[in-house]
């Protein structure tokens, strides 16, 4: 795999109460967001240019979550520690329906266009679970690995120009993988924004990097974290690929003997 660097092109309030799971740029200024923790989450629509949450739907205290696709008019959004996840109308985000896709956990979603006939999904594992759009079940499955290493807790998802883009829960890496086969094409190395936007000492409360956006029109790419309060636009380029930036970035991006989320 290759190796990508970054460079911040734009900075955005990003609200720092929102646990950010999900992340979807849509088009006109718009994001929306599902926002996590028990008793707190929440889907909700954004203006990026402010911050300011436009509307948000509530979950039940006892839901947590997590990743979060746009489906031919409908909001789909995953939970934690369950198969269980929300339907909602995008333009009033009120909830129609409940679905269950059969999956121990929800973590990651996100599918290649709005009409797509499957979604992708993640459950805190290394498996692409490929999900009918319709019954929202699984399909197929597609392990995701480097060099035939397992990639485990791949979390939030983001489809960016013909590969899925994936944060790793606990790093501060994105992996870039091919949908069909799994295998990881680059890692995209974010360890110097965590460490700037804490260096800040104006967000106390941040947890770690999480989600991802894209702006097809614009071929923008967005990035957070959990709990920060700052949204960044970046523009990802190509760095050094030799043997050794290849071995320190396997060993700072793929989790090895860690627990759930």
């Amino acid at each position: 795999p290759k190796i990508y660097t970054y460079e911040v092109v734009n900075e955005y309030h990003h609200d720092p109460r929102s646990f950010c799971q999900g992340l979807l740029y849509t088009e006109n200024d718009t994001l929306y967001e599902s926002a996590g923790l028990y008793g707190e989450s929440n889907i909700r629509e954004v203006e990026l240019s402010t911050g300011k949450v436009r509307q948000s739907t509530n979950l039940p205290s006892q839901d947590f979550a997590e990743g979060l696709a746009f489906h031919n008019g409908k909001m789909i959004q995953l939970t934690w520690r369950q198969g269980k996840g929300y339907i909602y109308d995008k333009k009033t985000l009120s909830k129609m329906r409940e679905f269950n896709t059969g999956l121990r956990d929800g973590w990651g979603l996100t599918n290649e266009a709005e009409d797509s006939a499957e979604l992708i999904a993640t459950d805190s594992g290394s498996t692409l679970y490929y999900l009918d759009a319709d019954t929202l079940k699984v399909k197929r499955e597609v392990p995701v690995t480097d060099d035939g290493r397992v990639v485990t807790w791949v979390n939030e998802l983001e489809w960016i120009n013909g590969e899925i883009w994936a944060n790793l829960w606990q790093t501060d890496c994105i992996a870039r993988i091919d949908p069909k086969s799994g295998v990881v094409q680059g890692w995209v190395m974010l360890q110097s924004l965590t460490q700037q936007h804490r260096a800040r000492r104006d967000n106390p409360g941040m947890d770690v990097l999480n989600c991802i956006a894209y702006d097809k029109q614009e071929d923008r790419i967005f990035v957070t974290g959990k709990k920060w309060n700052r949204l960044y636009e970046v523009k990802v380029k190509e760095t050094s690929n030799d043997q050794a930036s290849l071995a320190t970035a396997r060993r700072q991006c793929i989790p090895r003997n860690r627990r759930g989320e």
